[in-house]
């Protein structure tokens, strides 16, 4: 019994770490946004209120532009954060956590599957962006570290969305 419960923690951790190199395309998640959209050195910029780095990048756009989905996936959040007001979050096929904030309107709901470019909601002001221009703070985490020496030990588990959106739109 031991081994079989052995080998298949083993074959869990195989398949979750060959997921980890699986491809996932990648939308926009702003409809209509372009490289000026958002500033290209805000992912991990420091000081950045009472969070400490800023874990994601912040992709303005007029309230009410649709928000759309980064990957396919599994919404596995839909509700209210007090500094993300209204959220979504989306689980990618690679185990990635790709997180949608500040949203005016929500259109999906928690434990629906999102298809690459399906809106999810539209651009807002909710939560600490109260008073603020409407944008979408977008970031990708991960359940586990990326190896890397580079900007402390948190930083491991989150991936610069600011490189994704550039590799995209530049092929544009």
């Amino acid at each position: 019994m031991k081994r079989i419960i052995l080998y298949s923690i083993l074959a869990c951790i195989v398949v979750v770490g060959l997921l980890q190199l699986v491809p996932v395309s990648f939308v926009v998640p702003v409809k209509g946004a372009t490289r000026k959209s958002y500033d290209h050195r805000s992912f991990w910029a420091y000081p950045w209120g009472s969070s400490g780095h800023h874990k994601g990048v912040d992709i303005f756009a007029k309230k009410g532009t649709p928000v759309l989905s980064a990957t396919s996936g599994l919404v596995l959040y839909t509700g209210v954060f007090s500094k993300g007001g209204n959220v979504v979050l989306v689980m990618d096929r690679s185990l990635k956590y790709h997180y949608y904030a500040h949203l005016d309107e929500v259109y999906t709901s928690a434990f629906s599957w999102a298809s690459a470019g399906e809106v999810l909601g539209t651009v807002g002001t909710t939560g600490n962006a109260k008073g603020k221009p409407p944008h979408l703070h977008y970031s990708i985490s991960r359940i586990f570290p990326r190896w890397t020496s580079d900007g402390g030990w948190q930083k491991r588990f989150y991936d610069d969305p600011v490189k994704r959106l550039n590799e995209v739109l530049t092929k544009k």
